[in-house]
């Protein structure tokens, strides 16, 4: 039968689960994380009828926080790393920007870490990719959270707002109405269920000032206004992991002298009775989504792990942090991320690696991908730059093919997602290993304790709450941002 209003939602409860006024009383959990989760999911993001989708993103919230696998903030644990409870060389934590056929993906990351009784997994989503892929924070978190549900995941998830940032144009232009934006897109990310955020004012770093305090004094200020508002929103009984960042990805390397001046000046701005930031984003040599050669494929980059190394060591040594981020990776070769855990990186932001393994690991039909090609062509010759290849066009742009044609990529032959899932739970394997996580189960059972985070009963579904969570209407610009 297929769902069409809330009542066919309803009516496909009965006997595994129901609505009561704590939330969602689960009688039939095989069932619920059976093809009935599929569903539930899938009208969560397609189905035309609004509350449809609120009603099924609000069971998928109730249902996450019912079977032990909730959102959560990672911000605990990365305080005992900066404590020093948990060696600098663990492990890195691995980010996953996932743009195209979340659920799909998704479900791979977890039956990955699964097999490997592994924890410390973030999904994220950018603020630019939010626009070019078609996913608001709320229909994020609902697909994540259905995918943890789908796999038997019984650990806190950890959603994460990335790349918050600042355009550096429309800052100079309207300072005010640029940070208006960026705290609307704040709250909407709460409200969605994400507690971890990652705030980006780095664009608005002005080397041609005199001393590195003064060139980081507008990133400082912003990241403290953006944190105040964090803390302002965030559930009771929970503090939201935040980041910040002082090297804008693709520009020069960061140094000891700017991290300690942005984070002297931020936390005299924020002042002592808020709490801080738990790690920083620096640039060592990476460009998100990598540098394409004239025949498509991609630059050799050069890391500079020295620089993650000394700056991750002064983060958690000076200022009690659990070290520094590092963004632009996932296009470097399988054997440089053993690298990281081994030189205390926090954490790694990940994305186009996986949007590549889509694109040409195998398994894409080739009419499909023809078609998203061509789309490219038509909708982004604006975008071409001089001299650039058809290989390097279509490369650099094929990300904003993924809104487009997000339904064609969900509903995906069999044989053709079967394929596409196979390479990426081997990537997703490969990373982990490679990362260091297997095992984390444990560090996150003992840093990070689950807060029940209840949503009130949508009007959509017999409750007085409208709109619990509002879809923001910005479309925001491609920033490059997002790995």
């Amino acid at each position: 039968m297929q769902i069409t209003t809330v009542d066919d939602l309803r009516a496909r409860l009965d006997g595994v689960a129901s609505i009561t006024e704590h939330g969602l009383a689960i009688a039939d959990e095989r069932r619920f994380r059976g093809a009935l989760i599929d569903e539930i999911v899938f009208e969560a993001v397609f189905n035309a009828d609004a509350d449809v989708r609120e009603a099924s993103r609000w069971l998928i919230w109730s249902a996450s926080q019912a079977l032990g696998c909730g959102s959560a903030s990672i911000h605990d644990l990365y305080r005992a790393r900066g404590r020093g409870e948990i060696a600098a060389t663990a492990f890195t934590v691995p980010a996953i920007n996932v743009r195209a056929v979340t659920y799909l993906t998704a479900r791979q990351a977890f039956a990955a870490a699964l097999e490997r009784d592994a924890a410390t997994v973030i999904f994220e989503i950018a603020k630019s990719e939010m626009a070019y892929t078609d996913q608001r924070p709320d229909e994020y978190a609902a697909v994540i959270l259905g995918a943890a549900i789908r796999e038997g995941w019984q650990t806190p998830v950890f959603l994460q707002g990335d790349h918050f940032q600042f355009n550096a144009t429309k800052w100079a232009a309207d300072p005010a109405g640029e940070m208006a934006g960026l705290k609307d897109l704040t709250r909407e990310a709460v409200a969605a269920g994400f507690l971890n955020i990652d705030i980006d004012s780095s664009t608005l770093v002005d080397l041609s000032l005199a001393t590195v305090p003064e060139q980081q004094r507008v990133n400082a200020e912003n990241t403290a206004e953006l944190t105040r508002l964090v803390r302002d929103l965030q559930p009771e009984g929970v503090t939201i992991s935040i980041g910040g960042e002082i090297g804008e990805v693709g520009k020069s390397n960061s140094t000891e002298g700017e991290l300690r001046a942005y984070l002297d000046g931020y936390r005299h701005a924020l002042g002592p009775d808020v709490e801080p930031v738990s790690k920083v984003s620096i640039q060592t040599g990476t460009s998100h989504g990598g540098v394409p050669m004239a025949d498509g494929t991609v630059a050799a980059v050069s890391i500079d792990f020295d620089t993650l190394e000394r700056l991750s060591a002064v983060a958690r040594d000076e200022y009690g942090m659990a070290g520094c981020v590092q963004h632009g990776a996932s296009t470097l070769p399988d054997d440089a991320f053993n690298h990281f855990p081994e030189h205390g990186t926090a954490e790694i932001h990940l994305a186009t690696g996986f949007q590549n393994i889509l694109y040409d690991g195998g398994g894409l039909p080739d009419e499909l991908r023809g078609q998203m090609m061509a789309w490219c062509s038509e909708n982004c010759a604006d975008e071409r730059k001089d001299g650039e290849t058809d290989e390097q066009f279509l490369y650099r742009t094929r990300k904003k093919a993924i809104g487009p044609f997000k339904r064609q990529l969900w509903t995906l032959p069999d044989a053709a997602a079967s394929e596409i899932a196979a390479n990426l739970r081997a990537k997703f394997g490969l990373l982990f290993d490679e990362l260091k996580i297997a095992g984390t189960r444990a560090v996150v059972d003992r840093f990070v304790t689950p807060v029940p985070v209840p949503r009130p009963l949508p009007a959509s579904l017999g409750g007085t709450d409208r709109a619990a969570v509002v879809a923001g209407a910005s479309v925001f610009e491609d920033d490059g941002s997002g790995e």
